[in-house]
């Protein structure tokens, strides 16, 4: 598997990916995910096997009261490449991305329903900060999770 930042010329494939991973109305429109992909404070990281896409993952990250912090907009790996570290792969590298951008920490939505993906971000440090009802519409909720980045010293540093 290969890891790689987005190219303008990859839009296709990526939002073939939304379109397998995602349902209307849950699914971003193609508008809306040409924008997250063009900002100046984003990245996405895009995972291939060989030539085909089989993920990538959108992080951005904005200046709050308490500082920079990054939000994950999406997470999206074909069915048939999950299972197999992809997921957690691409968490890493956005996490990376927030770190050298600033960023304090980092949080996502996810459908409370979505034991896999919960799974995930679990395995990867992200703590369950609250939910929200009607997030992703009448009757399902989203839970909010965060993880805090160091930005200072890297643990490696610290422990000679």
């Amino acid at each position: 598997m290969d890891y790689r930042l987005y190219m303008p010329e990859d839009f296709g494939a990526l939002y073939a990916i939304e379109e397998v991973c995602f349902q209307t109305p849950l699914r971003f429109s193609r508008g809306y995910m040409r924008e997250l992909t063009h900002q100046s404070n984003a990245a996405t990281w895009i995972a291939e096997k060989g030539t085909r896409m089989c993920g990538f993952t959108i992080v951005e990250w904005t200046r709050e009261e308490t500082g920079l912090v990054a939000y994950i907009q999406t997470l999206e790996v074909l069915p048939e490449d999950r299972g197999q570290g992809v997921g957690g792969e691409l968490m890493r590298r956005v996490e990376g991305s927030a770190r050298t951008a600033g960023a304090e920490a980092i949080w996502l939505h996810v459908d409370q329903e979505n034991a896999a993906a919960i799974r995930v971000y679990e395995r990867h440090g992200y703590l369950l900060r609250g939910r929200r009802a009607g997030y992703y519409g009448r009757g399902t909720a989203a839970l909010i999770y965060e993880k805090a980045l160091s930005t200072g010293i890297s643990e490696i540093e610290t422990s000679s």
